[in-house]
């Protein structure tokens, strides 16, 4: 043990409290992760969590030329890139890279393919091509962040956006994926602008500029000429995963134009005219892919979290029959290049996520995988229940409940409350092992709240926590603590909560809050002042942050953040926390999770910290997230046991 001395903030208003005791930091490391001040990790907790740890996901990354997939799984510390010849065939590893793979896509017309993938999780993400030898080629500048992947038909060009340290613009280039030396840009963007698609004669690109989570700009660039013309000029609205369609004279698209919810829409490029597709429904619609003839057409629809995938023709609007799938979360849709076959990713709450095909024409259901749960008995899993409490201003707030199949009837349990990211996002009910984990090792029942300003639930749900409104979802979250107090399966005395990035402030955030009402929190990787976070977090994403959470050069926003800010209210912090951090965060920097556990242990509040050196925004690597939820588990029984005293 070493004992530090910590030094005081040069903010009067975090400044040591009198009675507050230099602490002593208990510092250790394992693998790539330091630990200050977390708990010993019992083994026999080793052993029990670990059941839980071994599950595998497949998801689908692209069909090949040939018929078979391209799928990424994990078989040792990172998902990689593997290949499957047909329905429930093995999985061929094709990369063994350190690194997990982030992405893949095929080459029409040969039999190579490209991946991206980053270093550490610093999210500079580079492209690289591969053919059957199996040695990748690096396609991009190192140091640069490369995504967004278009095709030209014949494989010949691909065309992708770039962003570089320092700017908030996007460039966009083009190269011959057999040649690396033929890259060169095309297109200087303004903010985040990305390629779309690329039109069948290969001469112009469908462009998006997205302006925030809600709002998006179509162009069309004369790839020639370097021009790009604005289509479907209109009210501020989303217009995602933009496609050609009907010989490259209409879009479709993804908008919540002229709807709360999100439709698939088709807009006329001549004159801009839009008209729905999928049809009038209080849920919105998640994902889609038209086959390459622009024949049929599938969509997903977000009900309530759940999935629902549609096909139809396209061209007749005639309904096809549908694939009746398990009750769970799509990961992604595309057809085959003949467009006779519909892949399908999906994950429930009792399978980890594999990937099966719909035959359009044949109607009939394949299974190409079938993951790994484990070492873990999937009847008992805890099952999702939905439930939807009331905040303070009569807003219904929909919620996922996980409870232990080990507990007894009636008993009272502690609650951990489960805040995800974002804050577009959305907790939905498919495969995850740490609602299971908490349950059955903690005893605890997990209750995942969907708080305002999550994605599906419309737009107007969507912006009810924008900028000044920030701590309307905190108090969603103590209207939750009213709701779990009032339950009598529930001990309102030992509540946690616990979150991630978004999820991290809001763990944050409720802590200052509501600390007198919990027995502590879990902060991963959590934003701990409005305006360090903005000025810090990497250029290329900060413009649409602050579209989102209000720009800190206004005053007027300026004195909202020094008003909600959690290290602002550090004092109100008065239980033990956990704070996890990446040390490669481009997003959320290491800065904003080490300034709040400077504030807090100013206050001689007990705050345990790990810092994981190879990780970026989230623990990628399987040893890492062992002993991150490892550790979590520890906190959490300490937290509990305390309470109990």
């Amino acid at each position: 043990m070493r004992t530090i001395l910590l030094a005081a903030t040069s903010l009067a208003a975090l400044a040591m409290p009198a009675q507050a005791q230099a602490q002593q930091v208990d510092t250790r490391v394992i693998g790539a992760a330091t630990l200050e001040n977390v708990p010993p990790i019992p083994a026999d907790l080793v052993r029990d969590l670990a059941r839980y740890r071994e599950s595998r996901a497949a998801g689908f990354a692209d069909w090949m030329p040939d018929g078979s997939m391209l799928i990424l799984t994990r078989f040792g510390a990172t998902p990689q890139l593997h290949r499957v010849n047909g329905p429930g065939m093995a999985r061929r590893q094709i990369t063994f890279a350190a690194e997990p793979i982030g992405s893949a896509r095929s080459i029409p017309g040969t039999d190579r393919l490209l991946f991206s993938r980053d270093t550490g999780g610093d999210e500079w993400v580079q492209i690289y091509a591969m053919g059957p030898d199996l040695k990748p080629v690096q396609l991009t500048e190192t140091g640069t962040q490369n995504g967004s992947i278009v095709i030209a038909r014949d494989g010949g060009l691909i065309y992708w956006a770039q962003a570089t340290k320092g700017s908030g613009d996007r460039k966009i280039w083009r190269a011959n994926p057999a040649d690396p030396a033929s890259r060169q840009m095309i297109y200087q963007g303004t903010g985040v602008t990305v390629p779309s698609d690329l039109s069948a004669d290969g001469k112009t690109l469908l462009i998006t500029r997205s302006i925030s989570a809600v709002e998006d700009q179509l162009f069309l660039l004369d790839i020639a000429s370097g021009t790009a013309t604005e289509i479907a000029k209109g009210p501020k609205a989303s217009l995602s995963d933009a496609t050609f369609v009907r010989g490259d004279k209409a879009v479709l698209a993804v908008s919540n134009r002229g709807s709360d919810v999100d439709r698939l829409v088709e807009i006329d490029i001549a004159t801009g005219a839009l008209t729905a597709v999928s049809p009038p429904s209080p849920w919105g619609v998640e994902d889609f892919d038209i086959s390459e003839d622009g024949r049929i057409l599938a969509y997903a629809t977000n009900e309530d979290g759940y999935s629902r995938v549609s096909v139809q023709d396209f061209v007749t609007r005639r309904a096809l029959p549908q694939p009746r799938l398990p009750d769970g979360v799509v990961g992604g849709l595309k057809f085959s290049r003949d467009g006779r076959k519909l892949a399908i990713g999906i994950a429930t709450a009792r399978d980890p996520g594999d990937v099966w095909s719909w035959d359009v024409t044949g109607g009939t259901l394949d299974r190409w995988t079938e993951s790994e749960a484990g070492p873990i008995d999937k009847a008992m899993m805890p099952e999702p229940k939905l439930i939807r409490f009331t905040s303070f201003d009569k807003l219904s707030v929909p919620a996922f409940v996980y409870r232990s199949k080990l507990a007894a009837t009636g008993a009272k349990t502690p609650v951990v409350i489960l805040i995800h990211g974002g804050p577009e996002g959305q907790s939905r009910p498919g495969w995850t092992t740490t609602p299971a984990a908490f349950a059955d090792l903690l005893g605890a029942t997990v209750i995942v709240p969907n708080v305002r300003g999550s994605t599906g639930y419309g737009t107007r749900y969507l912006n009810l926590d924008n900028a000044e409104k920030r701590e309307d979802s905190v108090e969603d979250i103590g209207a939750l603590i009213d709701w779990i107090k009032a339950q009598p399966d529930l001990d309102g005395a030992k509540i946690a909560v616990y979150g991630g990035s978004y999820g991290g402030y809001m763990s944050l955030a409720v802590m200052t809050k509501y600390s007198d009402r919990l027995a502590g929190g879990v902060d991963l990787f959590g934003i701990g002042d409005w305006t360090t976070f903005l000025q810090n977090t990497e250029a290329y994403r900060r413009d649409s942050r602050r579209a989102e959470y209000g720009d800190e050069r206004d005053p007027k926003m300026q004195a909202v953040f020094a008003r909600i800010s959690p290290r602002a209210n550090v004092a109100g912090i008065t239980k033990p926390m956990l704070i996890e951090q990446g040390a490669n965060d481009p997003r959320v920097p290491r800065s904003e999770s080490e300034q709040m556990v400077q504030a807090i242990r100013n206050r001689g509040v007990p705050v345990s910290y790990i810092l994981f050196a190879d990780e970026g925004h989230g623990w990628r690597k399987k040893p890492n997230q062992d002993l991150a939820q490892q550790a979590e588990i520890a906190f959490l029984r300490r937290l509990f046991a305390d309470a109990g005293k």
